[in-house]
């Protein structure tokens, strides 16, 4: 079968991010390679979303494993099924449970990247309020009812949440700023939405409520998310959280455990079934998981229901439970990546031999082991410049260059805030 087409800003794209070791945001197709029962699972779960259910996975690999490769692709995915994706990387000043505004923080980054399939850069928001705006009122004009009504029955049911009779007035107020073209009002329930009112004050005076999103409320408000979204034509939320290991640096263990109770309250939703169309994907090392002194597995109720399979050992897998573990790429799925992004450089008509790639793979297994296959960003990275300076260079024999190359093991900015002691073991950051 013949390989999709690159587009140009496809190739710029991948080759930017590789360069610069980070996950590009477009043409993810046309580099990846391996994970394909995860990926077959988990878009399971996203079926099950789409159905009314709720889903969630702790996807779990060493730093530089393609954690964040892997939830992007998902999030492709999810748009590809019409669902809005909300996504954000945790950070000292995002957490999902806090007192000081940081997980009101998370839910203010969450939304600004809210994407659809039309909009899958970020910045959905507006278009999904909008959205239910225009559906209420064809769905008036079809029954001979007014807009008014036909809003109030499509949010009768979120009056019952917590929450959820404030979050109806908000967009009760966008549909009377879209309705009389009150731009001010619009913008003002989209503020609300957005969780960028600090006090209650500015909310009453702008919409004449008296709560707003705060740290205390971020995961109702997702949970009524997850329904709006849904009355306004989508198949359901997905929230997309990476870098959950910011958690497990938190050095004030109250701090910790309350954001690992966050964790454990929305974990028991899910399970129970008390979520619908609502699923969470949440990236973190094995560290993050397994700790027993700061990790989820500090907290026994966690370490209880994410524990692993007993039976799943010796080669087999258990993929139905809530953690995911990356495995390692293969050789020959190495092998398939080097040649992905040799497609992606040089196109169809690849100058550079299959030789070529095995040699680098090979020079690469000589100066830092199988930890390239573990955490293969820097690899990539260095494969890329290769790449480059032989395309600006094209005198220049491939097998000069890769006696040169330098792959450098480091630990990266994910490692800054881990003491020593607990860093001293850690891998490089590879991962693409």
């Amino acid at each position: 079968m013949q390989a999709p087409k690159i587009k140009r800003r496809e190739r710029d794209t991948i080759v930017q991010a590789l360069r610069a070791g980070v996950v590009p945001k477009l043409g993810l197709q046309h580099i990846q390679v391996g994970r394909v029962r995860e990926i077959e699972e988990l878009v399971r779960d996203i079926e099950r979303i789409r159905e009314g259910g709720a889903a969630i996975r702790f996807v779990i690999g060493e730093y530089g494993s393609g954690k964040t490769f892997f939830l992007n692709l998902l999030r492709l995915i999810a748009l590809e099924k019409g669902m809005v994706v909300l996504s954000a990387d945790m950070a000292p000043s995002r957490r999902l449970h806090a007192t000081g505004g940081q997980a009101r923080s998370l839910y203010a980054e969450m939304t600004r990247n809210a994407s659809t399939r039309t909009k899958p850069g970020g910045g959905a928001m507006a278009s999904i309020v909008e959205r239910f705006a225009i559906q209420a009122e064809r769905s008036a004009e079809s029954s001979d009812q007014q807009p008014g009504e036909v809003i109030h029955e499509k949010l009768a049911h979120l009056e019952d949440l917590t929450g959820g009779y404030d979050f109806a007035t908000v967009i009760t107020r966008y549909w009377e700023g879209f309705e009389t073209g009150n731009e001010e009002l619009k913008s003002a329930a989209l503020r609300w939405l957005r969780a960028e009112y600090s006090t209650r004050t500015d909310a009453r005076k702008a919409l004449g409520i008296r709560t707003i999103i705060d740290d205390a409320n971020v995961y109702d408000q997702l949970k009524l998310l997850a329904f709006f979204v849904r009355e306004a034509g989508y198949q359901g939320l997905l929230v997309s959280l990476d870098e959950l290991v910011n958690l497990y640096k938190l050095t004030n263990s109250q701090a910790r455990n309350a954001n690992y109770e966050q964790i454990l309250r929305i974990l028991n939703d899910v399970l129970q079934g008390t979520a619908s169309y609502l699923g969470f994907m949440l990236g973190g090392t094995p560290e993050f998981l397994m700790d027993t002194r700061r990790g989820l597995y500090s907290y026994e109720a966690l370490q209880s229901r994410l524990s692993e399979n007993t039976f799943a050992r010796d080669g087999l897998v258990d993929l139905s439970g809530p953690v995911i573990r990356l495995v390692n790429l293969t050789p020959e799925d190495m092998f398939v990546l080097l040649t992905n992004i040799r497609r992606v450089m040089q196109g169809e008509n690849a100058t550079l031999p299959d030789e070529a790639l095995t040699a680098f793979m090979k020079h690469c297994s000589d100066r830092i082991g199988d930890a390239y296959f573990r955490t293969p960003r820097n690899t990539v990275t260095a494969f890329v410049n290769m790449l480059a300076v032989l395309e600006q260079n094209p005198d220049v024999d491939w097998r000069m260059l890769i006696g040169s190359v330098e792959v450098v093991e480091d630990g990266g900015d994910d490692m800054k805030d881990i003491p020593d002691d607990e860093a001293d073991d850690e891998l490089a950051s590879f991962k693409l």
